[in-house]
């Protein structure tokens, strides 16, 4: 069955309209990694899904194609903790999740961060950007995330970089100008022995994101809707999440006051270097400048917003990770590894790594 057939059956104004089984959607992400069909004829499937509502099966479907293709590092590390953030990004507030995951890791915790640099169609600032800013950059080459995680217990792999197919689709993600499922298909590219924080946008997709790790067979999982889709929680108010263990669905509602830790006001960047019309957040200099100086503050341990935005996410890969029994156990190791200095050696061990 091609991408034609299965337009006929998720096309709108179908009389046949229904959703896709594991089997077809696996198939159809096959076909478009291959690059076997048109760009127009799979903008049009991409679309088309999108208004007909991407169901958990075929988002499984879609995940186990890509897995298939991709080099997935890290599969044989025990207690890893996976970071999946959005790829295209974030431009309205910082992207903290290196010092989130720096924090985590100085805490003892293994973590892998899958992120991405200016992907379309929103080319936003990623922790890629923030890495590129810290002089130990992202790699391209699984083995050798693998060797960072190893050896510093953190390490940030690109995606297009364990599935060279997404490359390929940039253009089209670029034409289409909306977030299909290329979007939510990078976030699962996460090893699948190890634990996972994934961030969900805003509504009711928070169920689906969870539903999805769940039947990818992760051990422990927790979905955040974090601000912009990522897995970092608000400190100004409650976020909210779902997480897995040991197979239950547990709601989970993040209260910054609760851990001493709210704030007036969440993390801004700063005006003075807006993208120009036709630019994203991460290919302005000054902006990409800005997050990577607001993740080095962070890591001095001032007290400011940031700071507070990172320690709740780092509780929560603690917590993903099983060192920590709750979220509270979490957020007190998150601090006792901001206040050692312990974030700022693992950097300084990932600088040398990368060379």
């Amino acid at each position: 069955m091609n991408l034609r057939d299965l337009l006929r059956v998720i096309g709108p104004g179908q009389k046949s309209l229904r959703n896709l089984s594991l089997e077809e959607a696996q198939r159809a992400f096959e076909v478009i990694l291959a690059g076997d069909e048109s760009s127009a004829r799979m903008a049009a499937f991409l679309v088309s899904l999108k208004a007909k509502g991407t169901t958990v099966e075929e988002l499984r479907g879609f995940a186990a194609a890509a897995r298939a293709r991709a080099t997935v590092p890290c599969t044989e590390v025990p207690g890893l903790v996976s970071m999946c953030s959005p790829t295209e990004g974030q431009d309205g507030v910082p992207p903290l999740d290196v010092a989130a995951g720096l924090i985590a890791a100085g805490a003892g915790a293994r973590v892998l961060l899958l992120t991405d640099r200016c992907v379309p169609p929103k080319r936003g600032l990623t922790a890629a950007s923030v890495l590129e800013h810290l002089g130990c950059g992202m790699t391209w080459d699984s083995s050798e995330c693998e060797e960072w995680v190893v050896k510093s217990r953190f390490g940030a792999c690109a995606v297009s970089g364990m599935l060279p197919a997404l490359v390929q689709l940039r253009e089209l993600r670029e034409a289409i100008g909306v977030r299909t499922a290329l979007s939510t298909v990078e976030k699962l590219l996460a090893p699948p022995g190890s634990s996972v924080v994934v961030g969900a946008q805003p509504g009711p997709v928070l169920g689906t994101a969870i539903e999805v790790v769940t039947g990818l067979e992760h051990p422990r999982a927790l979905a955040l809707q974090g601000p912009e889709g990522g897995l970092i929680p608000l400190v100004s108010k409650r976020t909210r999440g779902i997480e897995l263990i040991e197979g239950d669905l547990v709601a989970m509602n993040v209260e910054p006051e609760d851990f001493g830790l709210a704030h007036p006001q969440e993390p801004e960047l700063p005006l003075f270097s807006l993208p120009a019309e036709g630019q994203g957040a991460g290919d302005t200099p000054g902006l990409v400048r800005a997050a990577g100086e607001i993740t080095e503050e962070v890591l001095t341990g001032k007290p400011s917003g940031a700071r507070n935005a990172a320690l709740l996410g780092a509780g929560l890969i603690l917590k993903a990770s099983g060192r920590s029994l709750t979220l509270a156990d979490g957020v007190d190791e998150a601090v006792r590894s901001l206040e050692s200095g312990a974030p700022r050696t693992v950097l300084d061990q990932l600088r040398d790594l990368a060379g």
